[in-house]
């Protein structure tokens, strides 16, 4: 095992060893593998860097309809409050994963099986991965999803209620989306070099395989 390498649970290693069997028939049929993946570190800094723009869109919509000093009436006094705040973010994330899924799923009736959920825990980092190929757009669709819905929805809710929270909530979204955003400004730079182009999504590590040929 490489020194940077982290070591895969039993389920990712079975899909591991099923991607590179895939990986070899791809190549068989005369495609070229180029891999979009980007490393967890590095795709969470990247992530802050990418969605500071939507971060920032969010608060002008909100602070249109109110003012920060209106929405913090008090300061956080109720550890209740930090407890609910708390749980809220692991269901939100939970969703997130499961926007993925079932967006991925309206690809085809067999799509749903090839769904598969995991967490790089060094990171702290849930996924959810598509085991059959992709068009670049349903990929691009899959992953862009959850942010839409979910950072979207809760900044207009939080313009409609003032809520201080549910903005604390629509940031912690679109920030949370910002792999998914990083991996496809990776697969938008990329150059085509062919015209099939097949994609996967990575089974264990966050980005994107593509299968390319002329």
């Amino acid at each position: 095992m490489a020194k940077n390498e982290r070591k895969l649970t039993p389920a990712e290693q079975k899909r591991k060893e099923q991607f590179a069997l895939v990986c070899e028939e791809m190549e068989r049929q005369g495609y070229r593998k180029t891999d979009l993946t980007i490393g967890v570190v590095k795709g969470n800094l990247l992530a802050l860097i990418v969605m500071l723009p939507f971060a920032v869109l969010s608060g002008a919509v909100v602070l249109s309809s109110y003012s920060l000093r209106s929405m913090i009436k008090s300061p956080i006094t109720s550890l209740v409050l930090l407890f609910f705040l708390f749980l809220a973010l692991l269901l939100l994330t939970a969703v997130h994963e499961g926007i993925h899924a079932l967006t991925w799923a309206m690809f085809g009736k067999d799509y749903w099986k090839s769904i598969r959920f995991g967490v790089i825990w060094k990171a702290l980092t849930p996924y959810c991965t598509c085991l059959r190929p992709a068009k670049r757009g349903q990929y691009i669709l899959g992953a862009a999803m959850p942010t839409l819905v979910l950072g979207i929805g809760l900044t207009a809710a939080a313009a409609l209620t003032g809520i201080f929270w549910v903005f604390i909530l629509a940031l912690a979204m679109i920030f949370g989306g910002g792999g998914d955003f990083a991996i496809i400004l990776k697969m938008l730079l990329h150059r085509q070099q062919g015209r099939d182009a097949v994609y996967y999504d990575h089974p264990y590590e966050c980005g994107v395989v593509v299968f390319e040929k002329d």
